[in-house]
């Protein structure tokens, strides 16, 4: 079943996240990096996308930019489309090589677009293909080494992120690298990949206080960002996008995410929701819980009924990631 709709409005700022099928590598070697981040070049230039933070790993890639005249649903079908037919005939291989949807998540500028250019060029260093900062600065396939001006790429955009830390341009790197290397010890940051109201403001503990306090907050699993500019993209939304952008009702989109996410596993829903203990089951339930109450704003009761556990179950999940969280 299909999830909800891209908000893919030109000139947005986009987290994109792609992954290679059933995890599999998306570059064997070098010469299929160099395919991919020359392909990657053409089209920003070819779509007018500004592109201000990229790693490409081995089995999947991160990308911070503000999508051009086309919209973001161009460039990426344009990049994926044109790198998966090169990759499958270079190495003798038919099929998909791409999950069948890359995620985007629109972000809020001001309290993000630093962190995510650190996060999205640290990449490397936590997954170890980098023995240290040092050598992250030499590293060919992420664009830190291009706004160090260590590598050359016309088509990245190291001005925009360089200008928060100076005029000058050395001085601006050297403010730069200083901060990269503050947050490399910062780990993976999972509120930088998703979006949502737990994404957005912090955590389980502030969800709940905000209940607790009877607050609201707009929330949007596609936008990571304040309840207010969550509300101001919702908002710019015309009568004729939004057409395009249809509400969900909460419970079909809970029930779209467990068929889904069922069907990925390779886990029967009819047991899941029997109350299967296996590891499988057990991980989807740990993964539902925290969207149906962060995301969806479904009480443990109803959750609990999807997931075939019972709603204090829902709870001891929840308690459990927010203690990882703090």
């Amino acid at each position: 079943m299909p999830r909800g709709a891209r908000l893919d409005a030109p000139g947005t700022l986009h987290h994109v996240m792609v992954r290679g099928i059933e995890g599999m590598n998306i570059v064997e070697d070098d010469e299929d990096r160099e395919y991919f981040v020359t392909r990657l070049g053409l089209v920003a230039t070819a779509t007018g996308t500004s592109l201000y933070a990229w790693a490409l790993m081995s089995n999947h890639a991160h990308m911070l930019l503000r999508s051009g005249a086309a919209g973001l649903s161009t460039f990426m079908r344009k990049l994926l489309t044109g790198y998966a037919s090169y990759f499958n005939r270079r190495h003798k291989r038919h099929g998909h090589l791409f999950q069948n949807r890359y995620k985007s998540i629109i972000c809020e500028e001001e309290p993000y677009f630093l962190r995510l250019v650190s996060y999205i060029h640290l990449n490397p260093l936590r997954a170890g293909l980098v023995g240290n900062i040092e050598e992250l600065e030499r590293y060919r396939w992420s664009g830190h080494a291009v706004v160090l001006n260590r590598i050359r790429h016309e088509w990245q955009n190291r001005d925009a992120v360089l200008e928060y830390f100076g005029k000058r341009d050395s001085s601006a790197r050297q403010a730069y690298r200083e901060f990269v290397a503050s947050e490399s010890g910062l780990g993976r940051q999972p509120e930088l990949t998703g979006g949502g109201l737990i994404r957005s403001i912090g955590g389980w503990s502030e969800v709940k206080s905000l209940r607790k306090r009877g607050e609201k907050q707009f929330s949007d699993e596609r936008i990571l960002g304040s309840g207010e500019f969550v509300k101001e993209i919702l908002d710019e939304v015309d009568d004729g996008r939004k057409e395009q952008f249809p509400a969900v009702p909460m419970e079909q989109e809970a029930r779209e995410r467990l068929e889904l996410l069922c069907r990925e596993k390779g886990v029967s829903k009819q047991a899941l929701q029997a109350g299967s203990r296996t590891r499988q089951c057990s991980a989807i339930r740990k993964q539902l819980a925290g969207e149906y109450v962060g995301e969806l704003g479904m009480t443990y009761a109803g959750a609990a009924r999807l997931l075939g556990i019972s709603a204090s179950a829902v709870n001891q999940i929840l308690m459990l990631e927010c203690n990882k969280l703090q």
